[in-house]
């Protein structure tokens, strides 16, 4: 054994087993170690390693390789010598790039170029950078390269939605172009339509028996009534800022007035309501508090009808699921935040005007650009025009008025003879039996414009009949269920709800549910008598009906106190029921006779016609 051969055994020994010596050749013992590049993996799988710093380096013979301290071991002596920006230099850094890489160091510390060295790395290859290029040259590739690699986390449905919103109305607001943004939404979805109609009905109604419940909860059953009477007032105001537009609007199937004219309609009925509701307050003579909750009500509805008009747009460009969408973001974020600010606070006062701001902004970054994006770009208004429409849906807003105040006529006589809490009690009974007037809503309202198309063809008139009858058992079918629902589970989950026993107002409960499905019944007739443009014909009957209303609940309220404001709503109900299924009636026959009449007149045309002796030329 010799004696080159005894110190490499004792450097095994000491050092652990090592990697395979390469001894020097005579070019290769007077030049500095020198980097080796790995090889390279194939595109699709070479992978880097943020955090390895392995390095492959060539040394020469008889050099033994670094060992860890953590392990008990020493480095090479030789190794330690060396300075540690030489190391840095050679640690990583593949034999085409050094040169460069060395070029570009100048000026900087280790650890800023390990750091960016680390950074460039976490990009993958092919990631330009200080030390890398566009085809990878100079990316640090590890021995494990790929198996620590961290694919990015995948986005949800909502979030992704939600950042292509915000792009895509970034982009819009920096071009100062929103009507001339390309829709992106397809039109005639009938299953998204259902769906999101639902979406957008069920929260818009079911937001005041929820907001009222908050309020029971968290500020008592006292504040809950002002709150209530508030929010009833606002729906009647609301009624004016709507000005019946919305059937007239979708229905306009050939656009005889233009968009710009229906906006214009929907600014200034917003305003008017907005001065009904302060001139009202002043009659009242509501105390501070109350006013300032009473205008926090009535902005945040005004909000929603100016939004109406917006997603009567879209539905009448066919995309009712996009305004149903539209309707439930502000029904919720209003929920939300008016829970959010009263649970903060215990101010209804102040929860009311956080949940008008919250509506105020999802109507300018979600509605307001929706409808614009996803419609025409509308033309311009004239004044006659615009005038004609206030006069052609004078006739809709006051029948809807005047509606509104038959079916809210009770509670504006309770306010005057029994106490707030009472308020509390008829609405949490009438939410249900309002419940009955959403869902025959769901299920007529995507269908007015089809039906429109279907009165609009006189050879389709019998199938237009048969949608009404089917559509009106429906309603019935409703009402048996939730007076099942109710029977059973229903008034003791209003009771745990409200924290208020439901027991006693049993026998009310069930008049209310009748009194829901004649509502129900005779919202829908309603607007299929604005589709046959007989609006005038209904005036007088809410007139009549109207007149009923001032007496009847008036009476009964005084002589039995709540149980009279239940009767005497179910009463009002029956008349105004029975009067529209006359008239309507009426109408139909009508229109069957006109009808009839032109047909004969045009088979007395064809066969004249026909005879005409025409004289031969010639």
């Amino acid at each position: 054994m010799t004696h080159r051969d005894t110190a490499d055994e004792r450097n095994r020994r000491n050092n652990g087993p090592q990697r395979p010596e390469v001894r020097p050749t005579r070019n290769m013992q007077d030049q500095p170690p020198r980097t080796v590049e790995p090889p390279k993996l194939p595109s699709s799988t070479r992978q880097t390693d943020r955090f390895s710093t392995a390095s492959y380096r060539v040394r020469p013979a008889g050099q033994t390789a670094p060992t860890s301290p953590s392990r008990g071991r020493t480095r090479d002596p030789r190794h330690a010598a060396q300075p540690q920006a030489e190391s840095s230099r050679s640690l990583r850094l593949p034999l085409a790039g050094k040169k460069k890489a060395d070029e570009s160091n100048a000026g900087t510390t280790f650890s800023q170029r390990i750091s960016e060295r680390v950074a460039q790395a976490s990009y993958g290859p092919g990631s330009s950078g200080r030390f890398g290029s566009a085809g990878g040259a100079g990316t640090v590739h590890s021995e494990t390269a790929g198996a620590s690699a961290r694919k990015p986390r995948k986005k949800n449905f909502i979030t992704r939605s939600v950042e292509h919103w915000c792009n895509r109305l970034l982009g819009a607001v920096s071009d100062r172009s929103l009507a001339d943004q390309e829709a992106e939404y397809a039109s005639h979805r009938t299953t998204r339509d259902f769906i999101f109609n639902a979406l957008g009905t069920g929260l818009w109604g079911l937001s005041f028996p929820l907001l009222s419940i908050v309020a029971t909860q968290l500020v008592g059953v006292e504040q809950a009534g002002m709150f209530s009477m508030a929010f009833v007032t606002a729906l009647v105001l609301m009624i004016v800022a709507n000005y019946g537009v919305r059937t007239y609007q979708c229905s306009d199937l050939n656009q005889e007035h233009t968009f710009t004219e229906y906006q214009i309609n929907r600014l200034i009925t917003c305003l008017v309501m907005l001065l009904a509701g302060v001139g009202y307050c002043h009659f009242r003579g509501y105390d501070e508090q109350m006013f300032t909750i009473c205008m926090g009500v009535y902005f945040y509805k005004m909000i929603d009808g100016l939004a109406d008009v917006y997603e009567g747009r879209l539905q009448q460009m066919d995309k009712l699921y996009l305004a149903g969408i539209s309707q439930a973001a502000r029904s919720a974020l209003a929920v939300i935040v008016f829970s959010a600010v009263l649970f903060v606070t215990h101010d209804l006062a102040v929860s009311c005007i956080a949940m008008a701001i919250a509506a105020a902004v999802s109507f300018v970054f979600l509605t307001y650009p929706l409808a614009l994006f996803e419609t025409p770009k509308s033309k311009g208004w004239q004044l006659n025009s615009l005038a004609a429409l206030f006069k052609e849906c004078f006739p809709l807003f006051l029948a809807l008025f005047l509606y509104n105040l038959i079916d809210n006529m009770p509670k504006f006589v309770m306010e005057g003879v029994l106490s707030y809490d009472n308020q509390l009690y008829f609405n949490a009974i009438y939410f249900p039996a309002h419940g009955l007037l959403l869902m025959s809503q769901l299920i007529y309202r995507p269908l007015l414009v089809r039906m429109a198309a279907v009165w609009a063809d006189p050879e389709k008139r019998l199938r237009f009949d048969i949608i009404i009858v089917v559509i009106l058992l429906v309603v019935v079918g409703l009402t048996l269920a939730m007076a099942a629902i109710m029977g059973t589970v229903g008034i003791p989950v209003l009771g745990m709800l409200y924290g208020v026993d439901f027991e006693q107002f049993r026998g009310l409960v069930y008049i209310m549910l009748a009194a829901g499905g004649l509502t129900a019944a005779i919202d829908f007739i309603y607007q299929t008598i604005t589709i046959l443009r007989r609006q005038m014909a209904v005036m007088k009957l809410y007139l009549i009906t109207f007149g009923f209303s001032l007496f009847v609940p008036v009476l009964l309220v005084n002589f039995t106190g709540l149980p009279g404001a239940v009767i005497g709503y179910l009463i009002v109900m029956c008349i105004l029921f029975m009067l529209l299924i006359w008239e309507y009636g009426k109408i139909r026959l009508q229109l069957m006779r006109e009808d009839k009449k032109k047909a004969q007149e045009e088979l007395v045309r064809r066969r004249h016609d026909s005879t005409k002796i025409h004289p031969i030329k010639g």
